[in-house]
């Protein structure tokens, strides 16, 4: 078993996310992370699935996904070749005492803080699982009163991309 990221592009139209969602449920197979979004072709959405699965599992779950209408392209991406990101919304208790506190943890991080209120410090966050995690640690004893994390979100590194039409990868 591991962890496993597929970038999978896909016609932009509603539906599309139901049908790979229900390919995974009736194959029992759990979704950890999915982000969906429009690629630089308005009519294209590029969807980023983490998967916990052994090799089998997941080569059959893309070769599943390659057969779906509105599949244009499965791809495995390799951890090494990757840049990935999370990003992180946190709202934190904030007092008067703590808030400057809070404030030099936020800079550590080279996080944004995007709301102030009386009480509370929302504060934005992007990086890798590890660094997203060491921070919600880092802020939890100020308590943290809610948090939203999007998921993973994945490209290949230099020249490779993955092409929405049959031309060939670099």
């Amino acid at each position: 078993m591991g962890r496993h990221i597929l970038s999978v592009l896909v016609e932009n139209q509603a539906g599309v996310l139901s049908r790979v969602a229900g390919l995974f449920s009736r194959r029992g197979f759990n979704i950890d992370s999915l982000a969906v979004g429009t690629t630089e072709d308005a009519n294209v959405s590029r969807m980023t699935i983490v998967v916990d699965g052994d090799e089998y599992t997941v080569e059959q779950v893309s070769k599943q996904l390659n057969k779906l209408i509105d599949v244009i392209k499965v791809r495995r991406l390799e951890k090494d070749e990757l840049l990935i990101r999370e990003l992180v919304l946190a709202k934190v208790t904030a007092t008067a005492e703590t808030r400057s506190e809070i404030i030099q943890i936020v800079d550590i991080f080279r996080g944004n803080i995007v709301d102030v209120a009386q009480n509370a410090l929302t504060i934005e966050i992007t990086g890798d699982a590890d660094k997203i995690n060491a921070f919600e640690e880092m802020v939890r004893i100020f308590g943290i009163k809610e948090m939203v994390r999007t998921g993973t979100i994945a490209i290949e590194r230099g020249n490779k991309s993955i092409k929405t039409n049959n031309a060939e990868e670099e």
